[in-house]
């Protein structure tokens, strides 16, 4: 695959981005900090990368989006795949009390994503299709008083790629929806985890499945599939009460 990443330099992303060059997948590594991208581009070929480049892209800037897209199109020859595992987090309490950093959050986390995956879209469909797999998260699948703010996002951001798959799938754009739970990051360091906190490295293997076979959703780890099952069917006044 020539892939176009945005999100490949930590956690998920980077696992996933070592599974995909130790394969032979051809990649362009996304982000603002040049530096950054370039210590990852020597990480992957470290890990059996034939082909990985660089461009710079800011998911906090919207005006970087088409250029980064036209520049990854011009040195892969064409794409076929769109990663994008990029966000930001922050605790309900800092988003409550940081007007700052909570419209960044929650642009980055829906508006800006969404502008992004629309260009990826548009791009994709004009070469007949592809693979548009996005992070969102466990957090959007119901309102829930720990992670109200960054799950209202999330919730968004699921929708719009749940619609897109609606409208595009039959046209050739297989769009995969990623939904993690707890998993063990740099992003969820010093947090308690759950009984079901996953691992990068795992979360990336099975992820790159659902990639090859389009799958339209997958929670990892899988439990969560299950865990949010009941969530999403519990009472309000139950809601209410647990700190769930």
């Amino acid at each position: 695959m020539n892939v176009v990443f945005l999100g490949a330099t930590k956690g998920m992303g980077r696992a996933l981005a070592r599974l995909m060059a130790a394969r032979g997948d051809r990649l362009v590594l996304l982000g603002r900090d040049l530096e950054d991208l370039r210590r990852s581009a020597d990480d992957l070929r470290a890990h059996g990368a034939q082909s990985v480049e660089t461009a710079t892209c800011d998911l906090l800037r919207p005006d970087t989006f088409v250029p980064a897209l036209d520049r990854a199109a011009e040195l892969l020859g064409g794409f076929d795949t769109v990663v994008v595992t990029a966000g930001l987090f922050a605790s309900q309490e800092e988003l409550e009390k940081d007007a700052a950093l909570r419209t960044r959050v929650l642009s980055a986390d829906f508006t800006n994503t969404v502008q992004f995956c629309e260009a990826a879209r548009e791009r994709l469909l004009a070469r007949g299709g592809g693979t548009l797999c996005v992070f969102s998260s466990v957090a959007g699948e119901r309102g829930r008083k720990p992670v109200l703010l960054y799950g209202a996002a999330k919730a968004g951001l699921s929708h719009y790629l749940e619609g897109l798959d609606h409208k595009f799938r039959s046209v050739g754009l297989r769009t995969v929806t990623v939904k993690p739970g707890f998993v063990k990051t740099g992003m969820t360091a010093g947090l308690k985890p759950p009984p079901f906190a996953g691992e990068a490295d795992d979360v990336a293997r099975t992820v790159l499945k659902a990639i090859d076979r389009g799958m339209p959703v997958v929670y990892v780890p899988f439990m969560w599939r299950w865990v949010m099952l009941v969530i999403r069917y519990l009472p309000r006044f139950v809601m209410r009460r647990i700190g769930f």
